[in-house]
């Protein structure tokens, strides 16, 4: 029996086409795909969490192909991020499961970028609000990248659940000008510039 089992799955698009400056062409848009998922060790302490994370690919992977759908295809996608909020039965370990899973379906997607994904992870209760840190995908010294997505489920997670979600953008912050190693210099050898 497979330990990941989904209740529900959920995918949000935002489009933002200015902050105040000069409207865009085209506009900046952000994708948070999550899936509410039963925890299987709520409750207990389970020693070995690998079988759960190796199981949690398969979810990544769906995850990670709504998300890139939504952007408009891999080329698309300039930046990105992850998260896992635990539900109050489970223990913050649960979630950090999806560090490799989730991590790792991105990279295959995304044509195996070098910077590292950025995460956040909490224990949460219904509604919780989760900021997602987001940041380019080749290079982490492109502060225009630094940005962050909102992963929210209203019902959700209860508290035997984890919600696991993945953010991709287009790009970096709108207006961006504080500097930094602009998107168009990156070379992408070690994921740092």
């Amino acid at each position: 029996m497979s330990l990941v089992e989904v209740r529900k799955y959920k995918l949000d698009l935002e489009e933002s086409w200015h902050e105040g400056g000069p409207r865009l062409d085209k506009p900046l848009r952000v994708a948070v795909s999550s899936a509410v998922v039963k925890n299987p060790f709520a409750g207990r302490y389970e020693p070995d969490l690998l079988p759960f994370m190796a199981e949690l690919r398969a979810l990544g992977m769906e995850l990670a192909t709504r998300a890139v759908a939504a952007l408009g295809g891999a080329q698309a996608v300039q930046a990105y991020g992850k998260a896992a909020l635990v539900g109050e039965d489970g223990e913050l370990e649960h979630g950090a499961v999806w560090h490799e899973a989730g991590g790792w379906a991105m990279r295959e997607l995304l044509g195996e970028p070098k910077a590292i994904v950025p995460s956040a992870k909490s224990i949460g209760t219904l509604g919780t609000r989760l900021i997602i840190p987001l940041s380019h995908l080749h290079a982490a010294y492109v502060r225009s990248h630094f940005g962050a997505a909102e992963m929210t489920i209203w019902d959700g997670p209860r508290r035997n659940e984890i919600v696991f979600g993945l953010a991709m953008a287009t790009g970096g912050r709108i207006h961006a000008r504080v500097g930094g190693l602009a998107e168009k210099d990156v070379v992408g050898n070690d994921g740092l510039r």
